[in-house]
């Protein structure tokens, strides 16, 4: 079943066309955000070759738009895969482990947005260890 997500704003009172809106991603069946969620969007700036954050997990969905570059965006249980300029990625948040958010240029910064839905009192991007990637190391893709 596919939504149709198209807007039509008429203002016959003001001058010139109305905006033009254009849907560049979706999530169906998107997990809800935790209670109480805090909504936060940030601007990312991954200088060039950067590896990004460490492996990590957010409380909440987590849901981005690439803006420049290129970068490297890998789940657990999904290879990794490269996010360009207009396309969109996003996480359930929760259990899942995060392991790559890096610029996959070696000679220019990537930009992304992001729009993470925080639990209440938890930190927006929580690290894993060494020992629970170890012990998860079956749930994570193949890597070529």
């Amino acid at each position: 079943m596919k939504t149709d997500h198209t807007h039509h704003l008429d203002n016959p009172d003001k001058s010139g066309p109305p905006p033009k809106l254009d849907v560049v991603g979706t999530v169906p069946g998107a997990p809800p955000a935790p209670e109480g969620a805090e909504a936060m969007t940030i601007l990312v700036t991954l200088p060039p070759n950067s590896p990004g954050a460490p492996p990590h997990r957010h409380s909440g969905p987590a849901y981005g738009y690439v803006i420049k570059g290129a970068v490297n965006f890998e789940l657990e249980g999904d290879p990794v895969r490269v996010v360009r300029p207009g396309e969109t990625f996003w996480e359930p948040g929760g259990d899942v482990i995060h392991y790559q958010d890096g610029n996959h240029l070696a000679d220019e910064e990537s930009q992304f947005v992001v729009t993470m839905f925080c639990a209440p009192g938890q930190p927006m991007l929580i690290p894993v260890s060494p020992e629970e990637l170890e012990a998860r190391r079956d749930r994570r893709a193949p890597r070529s």
